[in-house]
Protein backbone atom coordinates (compact mmCIF):
# COMPACT_ATOMS: atom_id res chain seq x y z
CA UNK A 1 0.00 0.00 0.00
CA UNK A 2 2.75 2.42 0.93
CA UNK A 3 4.59 1.65 -2.30
CA UNK A 4 1.50 2.61 -4.29
CA UNK A 5 1.12 5.83 -2.31
CA UNK A 6 4.74 6.78 -2.93
CA UNK A 7 4.31 6.02 -6.64
CA UNK A 8 1.17 8.14 -6.85
CA UNK A 9 2.74 11.08 -5.03
CA UNK A 10 5.87 10.89 -7.20
CA UNK A 11 3.85 10.72 -10.44
CA UNK A 12 1.62 13.63 -9.49
CA UNK A 13 4.67 15.64 -8.45
CA UNK A 14 6.34 15.02 -11.80
CA UNK A 15 3.14 15.94 -13.63
CA UNK A 16 3.01 19.22 -11.72
CA UNK A 17 6.60 19.99 -12.69
CA UNK A 18 5.93 19.35 -16.39
CA UNK A 19 2.73 21.40 -16.28
CA UNK A 20 4.73 24.28 -14.84
CA UNK A 21 7.09 24.34 -17.83
CA UNK A 22 4.74 23.15 -20.58
CA UNK A 23 1.14 23.91 -21.51
CA UNK A 24 -1.56 22.18 -19.51
CA UNK A 25 -3.59 19.63 -21.49
CA UNK A 26 -6.82 19.85 -19.51
CA UNK A 27 -10.02 19.49 -21.54
CA UNK A 28 -11.63 22.86 -22.25
CA UNK A 29 -13.37 22.33 -25.60
CA UNK A 30 -13.11 20.19 -28.70
CA UNK A 31 -10.32 22.53 -29.80
CA UNK A 32 -8.20 21.41 -26.84
CA UNK A 33 -8.58 17.80 -28.03
CA UNK A 34 -7.64 18.63 -31.62
CA UNK A 35 -4.69 20.74 -30.41
CA UNK A 36 -3.36 17.88 -28.27
CA UNK A 37 -3.61 15.34 -31.08
CA UNK A 38 -2.15 17.74 -33.62
CA UNK A 39 0.88 18.11 -31.34
CA UNK A 40 1.25 14.36 -30.71
CA UNK A 41 1.03 13.72 -34.44
CA UNK A 42 3.51 16.37 -35.51
CA UNK A 43 6.23 15.46 -33.04
CA UNK A 44 6.18 11.87 -34.49
CA UNK A 45 7.22 10.40 -31.12
CA UNK A 46 4.22 8.11 -30.61
CA UNK A 47 4.34 6.99 -34.23
CA UNK A 48 8.02 6.12 -34.05
CA UNK A 49 7.72 4.27 -30.74
CA UNK A 50 4.27 2.69 -31.00
CA UNK A 51 3.73 2.35 -34.74
CA UNK A 52 0.54 3.23 -36.58
CA UNK A 53 -1.78 2.46 -33.64
CA UNK A 54 -2.20 4.73 -30.62
CA UNK A 55 -4.61 2.36 -28.81
CA UNK A 56 -3.72 -0.40 -26.34
CA UNK A 57 -2.72 -3.92 -27.33
CA UNK A 58 -4.39 -7.28 -26.73
CA UNK A 59 -2.57 -9.98 -24.77
CA UNK A 60 -3.61 -13.50 -23.76
CA UNK A 61 -1.84 -16.84 -23.32
CA UNK A 62 -1.15 -16.99 -27.05
CA UNK A 63 0.16 -13.45 -27.36
CA UNK A 64 2.01 -12.67 -24.14
CA UNK A 65 5.35 -12.82 -25.95
CA UNK A 66 4.26 -10.38 -28.62
CA UNK A 67 5.76 -6.93 -28.53
CA UNK A 68 3.59 -3.87 -28.06
CA UNK A 69 3.19 -3.13 -31.76
CA UNK A 70 2.09 -6.67 -32.56
CA UNK A 71 -0.29 -6.67 -29.60
CA UNK A 72 -1.95 -3.56 -31.04
CA UNK A 73 -2.51 -5.32 -34.35
CA UNK A 74 -3.85 -8.34 -32.50
CA UNK A 75 -6.28 -6.05 -30.68
CA UNK A 76 -7.81 -5.00 -34.00
CA UNK A 77 -8.37 -8.60 -35.06
CA UNK A 78 -9.79 -9.58 -31.67
CA UNK A 79 -12.30 -6.73 -31.70
CA UNK A 80 -13.27 -7.46 -35.31
CA UNK A 81 -13.94 -11.07 -34.30
CA UNK A 82 -15.74 -10.38 -31.01
CA UNK A 83 -18.02 -7.69 -32.39
CA UNK A 84 -19.03 -9.70 -35.47
CA UNK A 85 -17.51 -7.24 -37.91
CA UNK A 86 -15.68 -10.19 -39.50
CA UNK A 87 -19.05 -11.53 -40.71
CA UNK A 88 -19.67 -8.56 -43.00
CA UNK A 89 -19.06 -9.17 -46.72
CA UNK A 90 -16.18 -7.62 -48.62
CA UNK A 91 -16.87 -4.09 -49.72
CA UNK A 92 -18.95 -3.26 -46.64
CA UNK A 93 -18.86 0.40 -45.66
CA UNK A 94 -17.19 1.04 -42.30
CA UNK A 95 -16.92 4.31 -40.35
CA UNK A 96 -13.88 4.61 -38.05
CA UNK A 97 -14.76 7.23 -35.42
CA UNK A 98 -11.57 8.66 -33.93
CA UNK A 99 -9.28 7.08 -36.51
CA UNK A 100 -5.92 8.36 -35.25
CA UNK A 101 -3.33 8.08 -38.01
CA UNK A 102 -5.29 5.30 -39.64
CA UNK A 103 -3.68 2.09 -38.41
CA UNK A 104 -6.94 0.24 -37.68
CA UNK A 105 -8.66 1.60 -40.79
CA UNK A 106 -5.86 0.30 -43.01
CA UNK A 107 -6.16 -3.18 -41.48
CA UNK A 108 -9.93 -3.14 -42.01
CA UNK A 109 -9.38 -2.13 -45.62
CA UNK A 110 -6.43 -4.38 -46.47
CA UNK A 111 -7.18 -7.58 -44.55
CA UNK A 112 -10.98 -7.53 -44.52
CA UNK A 113 -11.51 -5.66 -47.82
CA UNK A 114 -13.88 -3.12 -46.29
CA UNK A 115 -14.53 0.36 -47.69
CA UNK A 116 -13.43 2.54 -44.77
CA UNK A 117 -13.96 6.19 -43.92
CA UNK A 118 -11.87 7.33 -40.96
CA UNK A 119 -12.67 10.57 -39.16
CA UNK A 120 -10.78 12.60 -36.58
CA UNK A 121 -11.13 16.06 -35.10
CA UNK A 122 -7.37 16.49 -35.58
CA UNK A 123 -6.35 17.94 -38.94
CA UNK A 124 -2.81 16.69 -38.50
CA UNK A 125 -3.96 13.14 -37.77
CA UNK A 126 -6.07 13.12 -40.93
CA UNK A 127 -3.19 14.54 -42.96
CA UNK A 128 -0.79 11.90 -41.62
CA UNK A 129 -3.33 9.09 -42.06
CA UNK A 130 -3.73 9.99 -45.72
CA UNK A 131 0.06 10.16 -46.16
CA UNK A 132 0.49 6.65 -44.74
CA UNK A 133 -2.29 5.05 -46.77
CA UNK A 134 -1.43 3.42 -50.12
CA UNK A 135 -3.58 4.56 -53.02
CA UNK A 136 -4.86 1.05 -53.75
CA UNK A 137 -6.62 0.72 -50.38
CA UNK A 138 -10.34 1.52 -50.14
CA UNK A 139 -9.61 3.75 -47.21
CA UNK A 140 -9.86 7.53 -46.83
CA UNK A 141 -9.82 10.07 -44.01
CA UNK A 142 -11.64 13.31 -43.27
CA UNK A 143 -11.69 15.93 -40.51
CA UNK A 144 -15.04 15.62 -38.74
CA UNK A 145 -16.53 16.09 -35.28
CA UNK A 146 -17.87 12.78 -33.92
CA UNK A 147 -20.63 14.70 -32.13
CA UNK A 148 -21.76 16.31 -35.38
CA UNK A 149 -21.31 13.72 -38.11
CA UNK A 150 -21.86 15.27 -41.53
CA UNK A 151 -23.17 11.96 -42.83
CA UNK A 152 -26.60 10.65 -43.80
CA UNK A 153 -28.58 8.20 -41.67
CA UNK A 154 -28.26 4.45 -42.27
CA UNK A 155 -25.10 4.90 -44.35
CA UNK A 156 -22.63 2.38 -42.88
CA UNK A 157 -22.63 -1.38 -42.47
CA UNK A 158 -20.29 -1.12 -39.49
CA UNK A 159 -19.08 1.45 -36.97
CA UNK A 160 -15.60 1.16 -35.43
CA UNK A 161 -14.50 3.38 -32.55
CA UNK A 162 -11.55 2.65 -30.26
CA UNK A 163 -10.56 4.80 -27.27
CA UNK A 164 -12.37 7.86 -28.60
CA UNK A 165 -15.31 8.16 -26.20
CA UNK A 166 -13.25 9.50 -23.31
CA UNK A 167 -12.74 12.71 -25.31
CA UNK A 168 -16.49 13.21 -25.84
CA UNK A 169 -18.16 15.68 -23.46
CA UNK A 170 -21.61 14.34 -24.35
CA UNK A 171 -21.61 10.53 -24.26
CA UNK A 172 -25.26 10.22 -25.27
CA UNK A 173 -24.71 12.35 -28.36
CA UNK A 174 -21.62 10.27 -29.18
CA UNK A 175 -23.74 7.10 -29.05
CA UNK A 176 -26.61 8.72 -30.97
CA UNK A 177 -24.41 9.93 -33.80
CA UNK A 178 -22.78 6.54 -34.35
CA UNK A 179 -26.12 4.72 -34.24
CA UNK A 180 -27.77 7.29 -36.51
CA UNK A 181 -25.42 6.56 -39.39
CA UNK A 182 -25.37 2.77 -38.81
CA UNK A 183 -27.78 0.91 -41.07
CA UNK A 184 -30.44 -1.34 -39.45
CA UNK A 185 -28.81 -4.62 -38.49
CA UNK A 186 -25.33 -3.16 -38.87
CA UNK A 187 -22.34 -3.99 -36.66
CA UNK A 188 -21.11 -1.75 -33.84
CA UNK A 189 -17.53 -2.23 -32.57
CA UNK A 190 -16.63 0.13 -29.73
CA UNK A 191 -13.80 -0.09 -27.19
CA UNK A 192 -12.99 2.50 -24.57
CA UNK A 193 -11.41 3.48 -21.29
CA UNK A 194 -14.10 3.47 -18.61
CA UNK A 195 -14.19 4.29 -14.93
CA UNK A 196 -15.83 1.78 -12.60
CA UNK A 197 -19.45 2.33 -11.65
CA UNK A 198 -19.03 5.02 -8.99
CA UNK A 199 -22.63 4.61 -7.80
CA UNK A 200 -21.82 1.09 -6.66
CA UNK A 201 -18.44 1.98 -5.15
CA UNK A 202 -17.67 5.68 -4.62
CA UNK A 203 -14.09 6.86 -5.07
CA UNK A 204 -11.89 7.39 -2.03
CA UNK A 205 -9.63 10.43 -1.70
CA UNK A 206 -6.63 8.80 -3.39
CA UNK A 207 -8.77 7.63 -6.30
CA UNK A 208 -10.27 11.09 -6.73
CA UNK A 209 -6.79 12.62 -6.90
CA UNK A 210 -5.64 10.05 -9.46
CA UNK A 211 -8.82 10.43 -11.52
CA UNK A 212 -8.31 14.18 -11.73
CA UNK A 213 -4.86 13.64 -13.21
CA UNK A 214 -6.08 11.04 -15.70
CA UNK A 215 -8.72 13.43 -16.96
CA UNK A 216 -6.56 16.53 -17.10
CA UNK A 217 -3.38 15.18 -18.66
CA UNK A 218 -4.79 13.82 -21.90
CA UNK A 219 -7.71 16.19 -22.52
CA UNK A 220 -10.56 14.02 -21.23
CA UNK A 221 -13.76 15.75 -20.08
CA UNK A 222 -15.04 12.61 -18.32
CA UNK A 223 -14.94 8.82 -18.41
CA UNK A 224 -18.20 6.87 -18.59
CA UNK A 225 -18.62 3.57 -16.81
CA UNK A 226 -19.25 0.46 -18.86
CA UNK A 227 -22.81 0.42 -17.55
CA UNK A 228 -23.49 4.09 -18.26
CA UNK A 229 -22.30 3.89 -21.86
CA UNK A 230 -24.25 0.68 -22.35
CA UNK A 231 -27.30 2.65 -21.22
CA UNK A 232 -26.41 5.46 -23.66
CA UNK A 233 -26.57 2.91 -26.47
CA UNK A 234 -29.76 1.30 -25.16
CA UNK A 235 -31.52 4.64 -24.65
CA UNK A 236 -30.68 6.05 -28.06
CA UNK A 237 -33.63 6.86 -30.31
CA UNK A 238 -31.64 5.28 -33.14
CA UNK A 239 -31.36 1.85 -31.52
CA UNK A 240 -33.89 -0.92 -30.89
CA UNK A 241 -31.41 -3.73 -30.22
CA UNK A 242 -29.77 -5.18 -27.14
CA UNK A 243 -26.22 -4.23 -26.15
CA UNK A 244 -23.51 -6.65 -25.05
CA UNK A 245 -20.40 -5.58 -23.15
CA UNK A 246 -17.24 -7.16 -21.81
CA UNK A 247 -14.38 -5.94 -19.65
CA UNK A 248 -11.08 -6.49 -21.47
CA UNK A 249 -8.88 -4.98 -18.75
CA UNK A 250 -6.88 -8.17 -18.20
CA UNK A 251 -6.20 -8.52 -21.92
CA UNK A 252 -5.00 -4.93 -22.35
CA UNK A 253 -3.28 -4.24 -19.00
CA UNK A 254 0.29 -5.15 -20.10
CA UNK A 255 0.11 -2.34 -22.67
CA UNK A 256 0.90 0.39 -20.15
CA UNK A 257 4.31 -0.92 -19.10
CA UNK A 258 5.07 -2.09 -22.64
CA UNK A 259 4.42 1.44 -23.91
CA UNK A 260 7.19 2.70 -21.62
CA UNK A 261 9.52 -0.16 -22.53
CA UNK A 262 9.23 0.78 -26.20
CA UNK A 263 10.99 4.04 -25.36
CA UNK A 264 13.70 2.28 -23.38
CA UNK A 265 14.30 -0.17 -26.22
CA UNK A 266 14.50 2.58 -28.85
CA UNK A 267 16.92 5.30 -27.68
CA UNK A 268 17.78 6.00 -31.33
CA UNK A 269 14.31 7.48 -31.79
CA UNK A 270 15.09 10.23 -29.28
CA UNK A 271 18.46 10.86 -30.87
CA UNK A 272 16.86 11.26 -34.28
CA UNK A 273 13.93 13.41 -33.12
CA UNK A 274 16.01 15.58 -30.80
CA UNK A 275 16.11 16.51 -27.09
CA UNK A 276 12.53 17.83 -27.02
CA UNK A 277 11.25 14.33 -27.83
CA UNK A 278 13.04 12.94 -24.79
CA UNK A 279 11.40 15.55 -22.57
CA UNK A 280 8.04 14.77 -24.15
CA UNK A 281 8.54 11.06 -23.49
CA UNK A 282 9.40 11.71 -19.86
CA UNK A 283 6.29 13.84 -19.53
CA UNK A 284 4.01 10.94 -20.50
CA UNK A 285 5.50 8.36 -18.12
CA UNK A 286 3.81 9.55 -14.87
CA UNK A 287 0.36 9.52 -16.47
CA UNK A 288 1.00 6.11 -18.03
CA UNK A 289 1.98 4.75 -14.60
CA UNK A 290 -1.14 6.26 -13.02
CA UNK A 291 -3.24 4.66 -15.76
CA UNK A 292 -1.57 1.31 -15.06
CA UNK A 293 -2.34 1.68 -11.36
CA UNK A 294 -5.95 2.73 -12.00
CA UNK A 295 -6.67 -0.19 -14.35
CA UNK A 296 -4.93 -2.73 -12.12
CA UNK A 297 -6.84 -1.54 -9.02
CA UNK A 298 -10.25 -1.48 -10.68
CA UNK A 299 -10.70 2.28 -10.72
CA UNK A 300 -10.59 2.08 -14.52
CA UNK A 301 -11.87 -0.66 -16.83
CA UNK A 302 -11.43 -1.38 -20.52
CA UNK A 303 -14.91 -1.85 -21.94
CA UNK A 304 -15.96 -3.25 -25.31
CA UNK A 305 -19.46 -2.82 -26.72
CA UNK A 306 -21.53 -4.37 -29.51
CA UNK A 307 -25.14 -4.66 -30.57
CA UNK A 308 -26.99 -7.94 -30.66
CA UNK A 309 -30.46 -9.00 -31.81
Amino acid sequence: MYTFLILIVLCIGLIAVFNWFKSNRKYRSKESVSFAYDAWTNDRLLERLWGEHIHLGYYNSNFLKNDFKHAKIEFVHQLVSWSGLKNLPKGSKILDVGCGIGGSARILASEYQFDVLGISISKEQVKRANELTPEHLTCRFEVMDALDLQLEEDTFDGIWSVEAGAHMPNKQLYADQMLRVLRPGGILSVADWNKRNIKDKPMNLIEKIVMKQLLNQWSHPEFSSILSFKNNLLNSNYNNRLVETQDWTRFTLPSWIDSILEGIKSPNVFLELGPSSFVQGLREIPTILLMRWAFSMGLMQFGVFKLKD
